[in-house]
Formats: structure tokens, C-alpha cells, sequence
């Protein structure tokens, strides 16, 4: 299927997924009132919802397929139904999404290779192992005998994306009515910078460089080299490994630990390693190669010169204190509160439970249950918790982090890993070891 760039038929694609699923669930009405059983009637409305947000967003691709991505590192939130539909859709947004026959993308290949690009390849896997949301994968094998990874670009995907961030920015816009200090204007062009840079595979290929550089011969992360790159073609090293969807399916406890253990350090650590915060944290990006954790996808980073900005980490250190008054003049001082603004602390502090509660134990066991269990008393718009995280002022970059831990804390309880985290908050996280002992004023 071609890829559309008409924003008007991308924008009824999406407006249509929630109209469907209203006519689902109206025939489930009518079905009981016929004598149908609700609780089969309901599931296969689900399951068809599910398999029909699935199959738009994977042929969208574009915005779409990343906002789709984004929600599978939250799958866990989604309604569990017993044949988990939807579980299965969000994980497969991650990687299994329908590819572009190899003549689509051949224009593509032979303008940025040159006429003769076969001739650069003892063997070339007309399949795709992988489709994105930006481009699709296919295994190949260099003329040299090097195993290699083949990332094409979709035809005519910068004008998909154009057009998705337009709709995307006025949603957003729309969004800061309501919550207004959330710094929308700032996301919005943040938004716009991080999409445009993934088109461009010449900087994706110069940032997972530096990661690989970074984490040459490291015992416990690896990154592939690329060998080759242009605006819309790159070819890196091939990657082996388990992803992380198989491991959360049927991987053995020490398994997931030791990838959840593994995951979360790397986003702690990377930032101060390499300058550069990976801010794509879906299960997809992520497998594990024998007992290391290997790490693709380096189109969306963000650069840390710094490390973790260290206000992340004295937010989070200051909840645990439980000194509202120094929480409040920290945030302050942060600048998360405007002047002459209120906020009620400790409401807070249970809104942000998801981040705070995991640092107060030094080996915490993430799970599905526990995440939707928070997320459904903090997260409720009836919740009167859930208005004062509306009234901070957080800049575009916070934002940015706090969205990466986020997805961070979706894929460990996705994992139900057990990981040691307070120790490692205070080992690599900038503040954190600093706002706890820092004595409350």
C-alpha cells in the first residue's frame, strides 16, 4: 500500500478510529438487547477496535505510527481484555507493521546508492525484517561478507510527517487551554525539531555513532556502528538478540530482570556518557544480546551536555523528604512554578507517585497491576490530584525527559522486572543524592 501525504485523508483516517468504535459498541447494545451475551459481544468489539487502530496507524505511518509507538510503552494502561487484543496491537505498533514492497523504496535506493546499488550487496532481503513509523529495515550482507541492516526511507514520508505535525499542533494548542502552564508553544516546536531531525539519517547515523563509540567493548550495553549513511539510507551493523516484546511474552524471571536492570541504567547513565538523552524508549528499540543490552534507533535524541537535567533528580529526591515547604521553594527556584502562582505540594507528590514511589525501595518489582493501579487513582481527571500537575510550568525539554522516564516506567512494568532503584537513583541520577541530603530550610 502507497503511502498517503494528504493531510485531509491522514486526518479522516485517524477521526474515523473513534467512530468505529462507537458503532461497535452501539451493536453490542443492540446484541445484548437481542439476547446476545455482553461479556463475548464486548470482547469481540475490543478485539476489533484494537486490530483496527493497529492496521490504521501501521499504514499511516508517519506522526501517527509514533504516537502509537509511543502508547505501546504504556500498553499496560489499555483495557485488559482476556484475549489481550490490545496488548498484542500496542506491542506490535513496536515493530511488526506492514512494510512497502522493495519496488516502492527502490527509487529511493537507487538515488541515494547510486544505479548500481545491488552491486553493494552479496545478498539483499527483499522483506523487511521491520517497519517503523519513518522507514522499514531489511537484513542484507555487504559485499565484504558483513552482516548489515538496511534502513530505507518512505518515499514521500517528510510530507506524511508535515502534515501529521500540523494536526499534532493544533491538538496541542488546543490542549494548553485547559492546561494552561504546560509550556505548549515550546512543546510544539520541540515536537516539530525532534520529528524533522529522524528524517535525516546523515545525524541519526552521527548520534548512534557516538553512542557506539561511547559503549565500545562495554560489558553490559551495545550499540551497532554505521557503515554507511545518506539523507535517507543508512546501513549499520547487524544486531542479533531477543527483543524485549518476546521477553516481557515468555522470558524467564532473571530475564526480565536483568533487561529491565539494564534498561534503566541506561537511560540514567547515557545522558552524562555521551551528551545525548535516547528520547525513543519503546520496547522495540531495545533486545538483549546474550547478557547485554543492545540499543537501536537513534533518530530522536536530546542533548544533555550536563547529564539528566539536575532538577529531575531534586524534584523526585524532595518528594521523598516529604518537606513540602523545600519542595515547593526547590520548584520554585526550578522554575516549575510561575510567581505569584500557589501550587499544593503534597497533592503533587501523589501525582507523581509513578516516578517517586519505585526511589523509595531499593529493589522494586514493577508490574502491570501496580502501574495501572497508580495511574488509575493519580492520573483520574475527577481526581482533584489531577488538576495541580496542569498548574506547573514545565519547560519543553522537562517535558522531554519526564515523557522518556515515563516510557521508561511503562516498559519495566510491561517487563515485571524487579530492578535495584533507589541505589542507582543515587549512584547516576544528577540531584537526587543532593536533594536528599540537602537539610529542608
Amino acid at each position: 500500500m502507497a503511502l498517503s501525504r494528504s493531510a485531509l485523508w491522514r486526518s479522516s483516517a485517524i477521526g474515523l478510529l473513534p467512530l468505529r468504535a462507537l458503532g461497535r459498541s452501539a451493536r453490542v447494545q443492540w446484541g445484548v438487547l437481542r439476547g446476545g451475551d455482553r461479556t463475548d459481544l464486548s470482547n469481540a468489539a475490543r478485539s476489533a477496535t484494537a486490530d483496527d487502530t493497529r492496521r490504521v496507524l501501521g499504514e499511516l505511518k508517519g506522526g501517527a505510527l509514533k504516537a502509537g509507538q509511543l502508547l505501546s510503552t504504556v500498553e499496560t494502561l489499555f483495557p485488559q481484555d482476556p484475549d489481550g487484543s490490545w496488548r498484542a496491537a500496542l506491542t506490535a505498533m513496536q515493530e511488526d507493521n506492514p512494510g512497502l514492497p522493495l519496488a516502492e523504496m527502490e527509487d529511493v535506493l537507487r538515488e541515494d546508492l547510486g544505479p548500481r546499488w545491488r552491486s553493494d550487496f552479496a545478498d539483499f532481503d527483499e522483506h523487511p525484517v521491520a517497519a517503523a513509523s519513518i522507514g522499514q529495515v531489511h537484513s542484507a550482507v555487504l559485499a565484504d561478507g558483513t552482516a548489515v541492516a538496511v534502513k530505507i526511507q518512505y518515499p514521500g514520508i517528510a510530507e506524511a510527517m508535515a502534515a501529521d505535525v500540523r494536526a499534532l499542533s493544533i491538538a496541542l494548542r488546543a490542549t494548553s487551554i485547559v492546561a494552561r502552564g504546560m509550556a505548549m508553544p515550546p512543546l510544539v516546536a520541540e515536537l516539530r525539531t525532534r520529528l524533522s531531525e529522524e528524517l535525516d539519517y546523515e545525524r541519526e547515523a552521527h548520534s548512534q555513532n557516538l553512542f557506539a563509540d561511547a559503549y565500545c567493548d562495554d560489558d553490559e550495553v551495545v550499540v551497532p556502528r554505521v557503515l554507511r549513511a545518506t539523507k535517507r539510507v543508512m546501513i549499520s551493523q547487524w544486531l542479533p538478540g531477543t527483543g524485549f516484546a518476546q521477553i516481557a511474552l515468555d522470558g524467564a524471571q532473571a530475564q526480565r530482570d536483568r533487561a529491565g536492570q539494564l534498561y534503566q541504567r541506561f537511560f540514567l547513565v547515557s545522558p552524562g556518557r555521551v551528551g545525548l538523552l535516547h528520547t525513543d524508549p519503546h520496547p522495540g528499540n531495545f533486545r538483549m544480546v546474550g547478557d547485554r543490552l543492545g540499543v537501536l534507533d537513534f533518530g530522536s535524541v536530546l542533548h544533555t551536555p550536563g547529564g539528566l537535567p539536575e532538577t529531575f533528580g531534586r524534584l523526585i529526591a524532595g518528594m521523598l523528604a516529604g518537606d513540602t515547604a523545600a519542595v515547593e521553594r526547590r520548584l520554585r527556584e526550578d522554575g516549575f512554578i510561575k510567581p505569584g502562582k500557589h501550587l499544593e505540594v503534597d497533592k503533587l507528590a501523589d501525582y507523581l507517585a509513578p516516578f517517586t514511589e519505585p526511589a523509595r525501595h531499593e529493589t522494586f518489582a514493577y508490574s502491570r497491576e501496580w502501574l495501572r493501579g497508580t495511574f488509575g487513582k493519580v492520573n483520574d481527571p475527577r481526581n482533584p490530584d489531577f488538576a495541580v500537575a496542569l498548574q506547573m510550568n514545565m519547560p519543553a525539554e522537562q517535558l522531554f525527559t519526564h515523557r522518556v522516564w515515563l516510557g521508561l516506567v511503562g516498559v519495566l512494568s510491561g517487563l515485571n522486572a524487579r530492578v535495584a532503584v533507589r541505589s542507582e537513583l543515587e549512584r547516576f541520577l544528577p540531584g537526587f543524592a543532593l536533594g536528599k541530603n540537602t537539610p529542608p530550610e
